[in-house]
This record gives structure tokens, sequence and C-alpha cells, in this order.
């Protein structure tokens, strides 16, 4: 599967039906070539937006439940877990 085709789909925490986004980008293991997490977009503030700030909530590999056709099924222990910085996801 390519980071295009993860894209189109919607990605849904299992816990309580929320709708999280669409897959932004992806967090990857160069030493063992592996997808880590799956970053989707984070709620920002005004003020975050006007700046550009790249926020996500970033979901580890190990909380992804199923991908299925539409939807990735996700298990997330805390919505909170947003990470910035200005050019990629560490």
């Amino acid at each position: 599967m390519t980071l295009a085709e993860l894209r189109t789909k919607e990605v849904i925490d299992v816990h309580d039906g929320k709708r999280l986004g669409r897959v932004m980008d992806i967090e990857f293991c160069t030493a063992d070539s592996r997808v880590t997490a799956l970053v989707v977009p984070a709620e920002t503030s005004f003020l975050q937006s006007l700046r550009g700030e790249k926020c996500g909530l970033v979901i580890p590999w190990e909380d992804i439940q199923r991908i299925g056709d539409d939807v990735i099924l996700v298990s997330t222990k805390c919505s909170c877990a947003c990470r910035q910085d200005g050019t990629h996801w560490e």
C-alpha cells in the first residue's frame, strides 16, 4: 500500500467512534525500513494555523487495529499526543 492510498482513508478511533481525519504523513524507521506511526491532523488553534505550524496526532503502528478499504481503525490512548516541528515528524 502506498502513502497516496493511505491518505484517502478516514482514521476512526474504535473507543468512541470519533473521526480523526485522514492520514497526512507517516513515520518510519530507516534502520529496518518499517512504518512506525501514522500522523493525522490534530485540532489546532487559530494562531497555530495562521503561523503555518504543522501539528498532528501521532498514532503508533501498534495502535492500528485494522486497515480496511475505506477506513483505518485505531485505538488511541490519548487524543493530546501532538508533535510539532517545522519540517518533519520525529
